[in-house]
């Protein structure tokens, strides 16, 4: 899934390439760049290490995941919502200065195309959330053998890459959140670097 959103994200990107000197475009494609690297990576910190925990990258296995690891589960809701674009997350702010110069520059499909993904995109983020959110079927099973190949894996990888992992999952998760409320020094830097 998240492979399919990455192709929806540089969607995106191109409105800014599209846009190109018209108005702004090259600024709020970097400017949305800059927030997705963290918006994603902060995703991927998180989805990795429990596929590696589990040996599993079924979306399903995510139920009652906020029962067994609540601090990551919330950094990988804010990461999402972000990536969806809900306000107040720099995925709002990113998207809006996006599509705003888009918009300006006469890219009325585009930016339209690209608004209804956005929103049928929120539709499956809002569904993975919800499944980590609600409890299992079987949450004494389930957290049985998630402790169980947590054990595992952590005999194969070293406790220091496990934490500097969720310690680059909760910091992409922050920079995901404080960047949208910072858009402005953001937004300004990016114009500078172009004109």
């Amino acid at each position: 899934m998240l492979a399919y959103s990455s192709i929806s994200q540089i969607g995106y990107v191109m409105i800014g390439i599209l846009a190109a000197d018209l108005e702004n475009g090259y600024a709020s494609m970097l400017t949305y760049t800059f927030i997705y690297i963290f918006m994603n990576l902060g995703t991927f910190a998180r989805i990795t290490p429990f596929s590696l925990r589990t040996g599993t990258d079924n979306i399903r296995d995510y139920a009652g995941l906020y029962m067994k690891d609540p601090v990551l589960t919330f950094s990988l809701v804010l990461c999402l919502l972000s990536l969806g674009g809900i306000p107040p997350l720099s995925g709002f702010f990113g998207k809006l200065y996006l599509f705003w110069h888009g918009w300006k520059a006469g890219l009325y499909i585009s930016v339209t195309v690209a608004l209804v993904t956005s929103v049928i995109s929120i539709y499956y983020y809002l569904k993975i959330i919800k499944l980590m959110l609600t409890k299992t079927t079987n949450p004494v099973d389930t957290l049985k053998t998630y402790e169980k190949q947590k054990s595992l894996v952590s005999s194969v990888i070293s406790t220091k890459l496990k934490s500097s992992v969720e310690m680059a999952m909760i910091l992409c998760a922050l920079a995901s959140t404080l960047s949208g409320l910072f858009m402005d020094p953001i937004i300004k830097i990016t114009w500078n670097t172009f004109f």
